[in-house]
């Protein structure tokens, strides 16, 4: 998707901000991943590396990408100790990472893609208040849906810090929706159970109380982060609520399916190099 960054002033973003952007940018234009952006930024600067991901966002809307909802990334406790934060970050979604369940991702469309289990959430109402409950949100979401996030990251080697990935759209790639979606009322999404094989091998496993104690409480950290911010959820929204177990690295000829107790299965593939379709 072709970049257009002339089309955004960037006047408001301090110089550090727009040099960072415009090397995720490009590695994601050209295919090839830069060094880190931290050693641009502050090391450590959370909201520099937010201004980022809001400079290059207006610049792929810009282009005409379309955000149809947003991620939740670093729900895993372990993943937060080993990035020195005590909070999970949130990047974007645009329509067109959707891959249809059972599709398959052509070859090259990614760098470095690893793919992870998670459960989806869809929204039926606004979420515009910066002190959400659980209460908030179960009125607000019209159903749930089993989801592959196929995580990638513009940065060389997943050298990341928590500034590269969120300044990298919260390392953002593509994503699987389920087929059938299914109500709240019918499932406790703190105890559904996670399997994930690649090529019919076991590769993951986890349960919701490991995505930040339950997915709820990730969508709800992730509606209040938001509204504070005044860019609420708002009705319609795809939610990725965080993994369910550890990430799988995913390679040309690659098939994953994933099952979540409750919601259903989902699957995607990934094209043999050579093979662009």
């Amino acid at each position: 998707m072709p970049n257009v960054p002339d089309r955004v002033p960037t006047d408001a973003f301090p110089g550090a901000v727009v040099k960072a952007a415009d090397a995720l940018a490009e590695a994601a234009r050209g295919g090839t991943a830069c060094p880190p952006v931290r050693t641009l930024l502050d090391d450590g600067d959370i909201e520099a590396a937010y201004a980022v991901q809001r400079l290059n966002l207006q610049r792929e809307q810009a282009a005409g990408r379309r955000i149809v909802g947003r991620k939740i990334g670093l729900t895993s406790l372990a993943v937060q100790r080993q990035l020195g934060v005590e909070q999970p970050d949130f990047g974007a979604l645009f329509a067109d990472m959707a891959v249809p369940e059972g599709g398959e991702v052509a070859a090259g469309r990614l760098l470095q893609p690893k793919v992870e289990a998670e459960v989806a959430l869809v929204l039926g109402s606004d979420l515009p208040h910066a002190q959400c409950t659980v209460v908030d949100l179960l009125r607000a979401t019209d159903f749930a849906l089993p989801a592959l996030e196929i995580v990638d990251s513009r940065v060389r080697d997943w050298d990341i810090s928590i500034v590269d990935t969120v300044a990298d759209n919260a390392s953002c790639g593509m994503y699987v929706l389920g087929a059938f979606p299914v109500p709240l009322t019918g499932v406790n999404l703190r105890c559904v159970q996670m399997s994930m094989t690649r090529n019919g091998e076991m590769v993951s496993e986890g349960t919701g109380a490991d995505c930040l104690g339950g997915p709820l409480n990730a969508a709800v950290w992730l509606a209040s982060a938001l509204a504070e911010r005044g860019d609420p959820l708002r009705a319609g929204d795809l939610v990725l609520t965080g993994a369910l177990g550890p990430m799988a690295p995913a390679a040309p000829g690659d098939v994953f399916q994933a099952r979540i107790s409750n919601l259903g299965a989902v699957g995607v593939g990934f094209a043999a190099e050579g093979d662009n379709r």
